[in-house]
């Protein structure tokens, strides 16, 4: 058996309608784990769902209560073949966002998967079910094809409150380090960089949420008999704004930008292009960061958002000056960052441009991860990838958006690899979600392929691997 009859059987499997009645019926089940009547089905998921197949494959499963959210439990599967054998670590989610059954469109259903055309509709069709259920599928192939055997160790760790920001995840990765201990990290979420073209990313953006408020006194005063005299916290506060993002969105607070935009890096971004595909909004070219082009300020660069501005009643404006004024903005940032102290540096921005008055407050953020790109294991994956689809792949030094990366590099230690099976207009968190059904099946082709030769050459790539990090590279 070599690795392209590997993908051929792996094929062949799709192909005969399997995958698509699995991912059917796995998106039938409401695993929403923002609302608090979903509880059973979350824990369905796992012990009816993903557990069955994980068993039938040699896996010993541990179900661990999440400590930080009650009902949103953790799934930590382990296969050990051989202990001198390296290590997988792969990972899913399968809970998902609201299904806004009400607002998806005529003959659609968040909770019934339609098939038009290259679309699967359903909600967790793209985020992360379709993407878990590749993966999974690829192992199986690997596994029958192996005669029951992957040629490596492999452990999986499905959560159900990725949507809520993972809880316990974090505390779960420190508490079962030896559990969770391997060589290498493997899994998918997020998007591709397009449709069309195949991609692996190395980490992602940390975000950072801050919240920004003027409170000037108790009451709204009448404009008419005191406008003019006293101050106007709405005013102020979009003035303090504009001090830290200027009107064509360049971030001005000195110690919020990074350090990371190396050659080397923009060497790598200067192969991609971002946007121009069915569905994407149309880029303001001149918005963001000058000298950068758009996928360096995408993907190597920090950016500022304002994600909520309220003064007054918007719903109901009256003739009077508003006594307070708050907004909650967003840093989305890369590594060289020096994010976590965030709410020092606005402050000290704020004073020095005179607003003293401006309170900050740090409410929530998740740390920017990248391994790096000229790891062996990456040229690994990129040339596993060309030889399987006959095209040359993205690779994002990180993902343009965050995700829970930083629980597997920087708590677990590993070399972490990201291959979405996803795409950027997939509906991922809005209505009409769905997964292309041909990149699924390329991202099962793309996966086979890997898992087969991490089979064949896993020992060696391990070495290599910390052969590069044992050298200071």
């Amino acid at each position: 058996m070599t690795a392209q009859q590997a993908v051929q059987q792996a094929t062949a499997y799709f192909d005969s309608g399997e995958f698509q009645r699995i991912l059917a019926r796995r998106v039938a089940q409401r695993t929403e784990s923002q609302r608090d009547d979903r509880d059973s089905e979350l824990q369905r998921y796992l012990q009816d769902e993903i557990g069955p197949q994980l068993i039938a494959l040699g896996f010993t499963l541990h179900f661990i209560d999440n400590a930080e959210a009650a009902n949103r439990p953790f799934l930590v599967a382990v296969r050990i073949e051989d202990p001198m054998l390296p290590t997988l670590l792969s990972y899913g989610h399968g809970d998902v966002v609201f299904g806004d059954d009400e607002n998806w469109r005529d003959g659609l259903s968040p909770w019934q998967m339609v098939e038009e055309g290259d679309r699967w509709y359903a909600r967790g069709s793209a985020d992360n079910k379709g993407q878990h259920c590749v993966n999974l599928a690829a192992l199986e192939q690997v596994f029958a094809l192996r005669g029951s055997s992957l040629g490596f160790n492999c452990k999986i760790l499905f959560e159900m409150g990725e949507e809520i920001s993972s809880p316990g995840l974090a505390q779960l990765c420190q508490q079962h380090g030896e559990l969770l201990q391997a060589d290498l990290f493997i899994a998918s979420d997020g998007p591709r960089l397009n449709a069309v073209r195949p991609t692996l990313f190395l980490g992602s953006r940390g975000a950072v949420n801050f919240r920004l408020t003027v409170n000037a006194r108790d009451n709204a005063y009448h404009s008419g008999n005191w406008g003019g005299l006293l101050s106007n916290p709405g005013t102020q506060l979009a003035n303090a704004i504009a001090s830290l993002v200027n009107a064509q969105g360049v971030l001005q607070v000195e110690a919020l930008k990074p350090n990371s935009l190396t050659p080397q890096v923009r060497d790598i971004l200067g192969d991609i292009g971002v946007g121009g595909m069915p569905g994407d909004p149309d880029i303001d070219v001149h918005w963001g960061e000058p000298g950068l082009t758009p996928t360096e300020r995408l993907y190597g660069w920090n950016t500022l958002e304002v994600l909520s501005f309220l003064t007054g009643n918007p719903a109901r404006p009256m003739n009077a000056i508003p006594g307070s004024a708050t907004a909650v903005c967003q840093l989305r940032f890369v590594v060289g960052t020096d994010w976590e102290n965030l709410a020092q540096h606005v402050r000290a921005h704020l004073h020095q441009h005179g607003f003293d008055y401006v309170e900050v407050e740090f409410m929530r953020g998740s740390p920017a991860t990248r391994l790096d790109p000229t790891d062996p294991l990456v040229n690994w994956v990129l040339t596993s990838m060309v030889e399987t689809s006959g095209k040359k792949p993205a690779l994002l030094p990180n993902l343009g958006g965050s995700l829970p990366n930083d629980v597997f590099s920087d708590i677990l230690g590993l070399p972490t690899l990201w291959v979405p099976h996803s795409y950027p207009a997939c509906g991922q968190h809005g209505v009409n979600e769905h997964m292309l059904k041909s990149i699924a099946r390329e991202g099962l082709q793309i996966m086979t392929r890997l898992l087969w030769d991490l089979g064949e050459q896993g020992t060696e790539l391990v070495a290599q691997h910390r052969a590069h990090v044992g050298g200071g590279q």
